[in-house]
């Protein structure tokens, strides 16, 4: 074991002091996907100290092309992509405390997460906007930086935000095309993505080595098809009217949601339903409702499909998948359909 960070400590500026206080991180990582389970890999041979991963899905056939944690085994056992990342992680480095929650973050989970004051740095490997802005006005709240990553296409880039004194990503928001094609419309290939946790991943490692003079201070962009880079200078974007990170910050994406919540995950032509509490769904009730009904039911001790035309994934929590459609009120009456 005395070898494992050999070639790590060497890189001179980590050494061997350096891989020390990597070994004392703890790094919160939402997003098990493409970027999410690169990021988490890389992280875990690094020697993290501690690394919280957080996901709603499972893993199907079709990630498998991109995500590299997982195997053709997870897939046909609809395993949560937080238990099959955790159990590859842990095969990896078994010196690394990986714990693992299969949620969908909402705001509340994330205050519960941070409030402590345990978690050193937040990286994001999410598919969806709004979680990022929820992630940022709770990394503002709590003062804990976090990493922005987002690829679509050939495309990808990166941004560090250190509270209190870089412009969050609210700030940005007015000036910047952070939002725009998703995966869902125009796929996603997989070199971007290691180039893009390959940003996020050197990014943190200088974060938790406590060499933050070499931190970037742009916005980074890439473009691997076309063979495009650019960097963004934002230091001027930094608002003190933000309401997430200004003079008098509300913290707007941090309160709760009042109504069900629908999404649709991104690639995947499936609609996502919340319920506004988590509820502590019985499967083995469940499974014996949806028995009776037409189609195939398959469980494992973390969730149920039950497969007829569409197939429906419940998760302990309350959640539901409702593959086939992206029309959400289409998926709410299968779901009502099925369940009542």
């Amino acid at each position: 074991m005395n070898e494992r960070y050999s070639r790590q400590e060497l890189f001179a500026p980590i050494g061997v002091e350096g891989q020390r206080k990597i070994g004392d991180k703890h790094v919160l990582l939402i997003g098990l996907g493409a970027l999410g389970s690169s990021a988490a890999d890389m992280l875990v041979r690094a020697g993290i100290g501690k690394l919280t991963i957080v996901d709603r899905d499972y893993v199907d056939w079709s990630n498998l092309g991109r995500q590299l944690l997982y195997h053709e085994e997870d897939a046909a056992n609809h395993l949560p992509k937080a238990i099959a990342a955790q159990q590859k992680l842990k095969k990896i480095n078994s010196e690394v405390e990986v714990t693992a929650h299969i949620m969908d973050v909402t705001g509340p989970d994330l205050e519960e997460l941070l409030q402590k004051g345990e978690i050193d740095l937040i990286l994001d490997g999410t598919d969806q906007f709004d979680i990022r802005l929820l992630i940022n006005d709770a990394a503002q709240k709590y003062a804990v930086p976090w990493i922005y990553g987002a690829c679509v296409g050939s495309y990808g880039m990166s941004y560090t935000i250190l509270p209190g004194d870089t412009p969050c990503l609210h700030c940005l928001l007015q000036k910047l095309p952070l939002q725009g094609p998703t995966c869902d419309t125009n796929g996603v290939i997989s070199p971007i993505v290691h180039v893009v946790t390959a940003h996020q991943v050197t990014e943190a490692l200088k974060i938790c080595t406590g060499d933050l003079s070499a931190l970037r201070k742009e916005l980074v962009t890439f473009d691997l098809w076309n063979y495009r880079h650019q960097a963004f200078r934002v230091e001027k974007m930094k608002k003190d009217n933000c309401p997430s990170c200004g003079v008098n910050p509300t913290y707007p994406y941090l309160q709760q949601r009042d109504e069900f919540q629908l999404d649709v995950l991104c690639g995947r032509d499936t609609i996502q339903i919340r319920p506004l509490e988590n509820n502590d769904r019985d499967l083995n009730t469940l499974e014996a409702l949806l028995q009776e009904k037409e189609g195939k039911t398959i469980r494992n001790e973390y969730l149920l499909v039950h497969q007829a035309e569409h197939r429906l994934v419940f998760f302990k929590d309350g959640r539901v998948l409702v593959h086939g459609t992206k029309d959400r009120k289409k998926a709410a009456e299968l779901y009502q359909q099925l369940v009542t």
